[in-house]
């Protein structure tokens, strides 16, 4: 089960930097170089130059990590970077706008007692890649420290466990930083025993499931492993624990955005040729022609709200094709996916991938698409498109919370990019040191 466990957290001294907002970043893998060099010039303490330490001249494999641990223990001794009084659980809020909506998303950070997937209950809902467990293990390697959170969904629907960390931080001033998207996050260090003993106790009969981070997870679990081959490591040694991030699934600031996909690689296809291809699988219809019909087609899918429609766009033809998974196609779905749960199999991203893409337009070994999560960014990537590169968009209802919790409990990862919660949570708001 599930042991959560309070902690000494570095963080900020803003007697040494100033505003918050002027040091934090969102996560590594959202980071392009041109949010990295804005973010690097808005303050020399700037966290990314320990998440996302960039490249210089001269370079060796490993340079970037160990100018990385540099800063961080730079920052340390200058008392950049100072610890916490006491052990203490973070209080963690998000406030965004969605839809013309305002939302506060609401959790805590902790450690958390790390489980292998599959050993516990503790569970995964997406691929991972080796390449960035690599990289992510090198850095905390040189660091020994976790950077930033893992984003761990917990069921509670009457939000008992949050209201006891709500009620202890009544009336007390947050730390308080606005990201480069207008998000504004907010942070309170909650080190009363009793309320972090109940915290823990309630959370122990819970299950986790992995919303964002799988990587940073099976990293810090690789890492345990690392440090316990040069000895037995006691039950209480920090490299045991991960810093994550716990949200109640029925959070009203629970949003998932859809993951559009620009693929490459396809030969050119128009409309006439795509329906051809889809055959029985799907039923079809022209649903605008042109790029400025994309809003409407997706307004269309959302109101549908049925992961079996999606919306291609050929280039070839500057056309929308509205395509609805059949029975014919629900049931080829089932013998080429045989190996997965009829869940797995009804996912939007799983019968565009699996169905639609490997099978019926037999094209398997694309390389990876352009992921984009909004219609804008679809529309501005096909128009500045002139060489041809992506001879098919394709619009994707998300991945619920409810297919990560049934998916995940079914020990099946879904496809790579089925989920995109919004906003992301920020790094250095607080770092957990694992010496």
């Amino acid at each position: 089960m599930p042991e959560i466990e309070a902690f000494r957290g570095l963080r900020y001294d803003l007697g040494h930097v100033g505003s918050l907002s002027d040091v934090v970043a969102p996560p590594y893998d959202v980071i392009g170089p041109d949010l990295q060099d804005e973010l690097y010039k808005r303050h020399p303490a700037n966290i990314i130059r320990l998440e996302l330490n960039r490249a210089e001249p001269g370079d060796s494999s490993d340079s970037r990590y160990a100018r990385a641990a540099q800063f961080l223990r730079n920052w340390r001794s200058e008392g950049v970077l100072a610890s916490e009084p006491d052990p203490a659980l973070y209080v963690y809020h998000q406030e965004f706008n969605h839809g013309g909506r305002q939302f506060t998303r609401r959790g805590f950070m902790a450690r958390v007692r790390l489980e292998r997937f599959g050993e516990g209950n503790i569970y995964p809902h997406e691929e991972t890649m080796s390449g960035p467990k690599q990289d992510r293990l090198l850095l905390t390697t040189a660091c020994k420290a976790n950077l930033s959170q893992v984003f761990g969904l917990y069921p509670d629907p009457d939000e008992r466990t949050q209201l006891l960390l709500e009620r202890a931080i009544a009336g007390v001033p947050p730390r308080e930083a606005t990201d480069h998207l207008g998000v504004v996050h907010r942070l309170w260090p909650v080190s009363d025993v009793a309320v972090i003993s109940a915290v823990s106790g309630q959370m122990t009969a819970k299950p986790i499931f992995i919303a964002d981070g799988h990587h940073r997870y099976e990293t810090a679990c690789n890492y345990r492993d690392q440090v316990a081959a040069g000895g037995k490591l006691p039950p209480g040694h920090p490299a045991n624990f991960v810093l994550m991030m716990c949200v109640g699934m029925s959070d009203e600031g629970m949003i998932v955005l859809p993951t559009h996909r620009l693929f490459r690689g396809l030969p050119s296809i128009s409309s006439g040729q795509l329906a051809a291809k889809l055959g029985e699988c799907f039923t079809t219809r022209i649903a605008g022609k042109g790029l400025d019909q994309a809003a409407a087609v997706w307004d269309e899918i959302e109101m549908e709200d049925d992961q079996g429609t999606l919306g291609l766009y050929t280039a070839a033809d500057k056309t929308w094709t509205l395509a609805t998974i059949a029975e014919h196609g629900r049931q080829r779905m089932a013998q080429v996916a045989a190996e997965h749960s009829p869940a797995w199999r009804e996912l939007g991203v799983s019968l565009l991938h699996r169905l639609i893409i490997d099978t019926l337009l037999a094209s398997p070994e694309l390389p990876k698409p352009r992921y984009v999560h909004l219609v804008e960014e679809v529309v501005e990537s096909l128009k500045a498109d002139a060489t041809g590169e992506f001879p098919l968009a394709a619009l994707v209802m998300p991945a619920t919370v409810a297919h990560v919790e049934t998916i995940s409990k079914l020990g099946e990862r879904m496809p790579a990019k089925s989920t995109y919660f919004y906003p992301k949570l920020l790094s250095g708001l607080v770092i957990n040191p694992l010496e």
